[in-house]
């Protein structure tokens, strides 16, 4: 089982939004190689956090979005390779993430997260 470990320290998140994003209409993925050193306990640690910003709506709004990214992100992590734990993400959700069904989200995320792989 991979455990979900989001960032702390401000100098990762400063490394990593230095970094090219892949886009589509629901989120923007920022990615880099892991740089945070990982224990020998600890491999299955999955180093990723989610942003929404404040202009998308209210609380509520902001966290139905994270908890849909999350629970994606926990079904990609069940199929072996859909997400590279060699790289630590910042998944920034946008707003059409809202109102979209599961299906299509998670479509899109799997491609993006394909293409981080590769």
């Amino acid at each position: 089982m991979t455990k979900l470990v989001s960032l702390k320290k401000k100098k990762y998140f400063l490394l990593l939004l230095k970094q090219r994003p892949i886009k589509n209409d629901f989120v923007s993925i920022h990615f880099k190689k892991n740089f945070i050193e990982k224990s020998i306990k600890n491999k299955n640690q999955l180093y990723i956090s989610f942003i929404i910003k404040k202009k998308i709506g209210n609380a509520p709004k902001r966290n139905r979005i994270k908890r849909k990214l999350k629970a994606i992100v926990q079904k990609l992590l069940k199929i072996n390779g859909a997400i590279n734990l060699n790289y630590t993400y910042i998944v920034f959700g946008k707003e059409k993430s809202y109102n979209e069904n599961h299906k299509r989200l998670y479509e899109e995320l799997r491609k993006s997260f394909k293409k981080i792989g590769n």
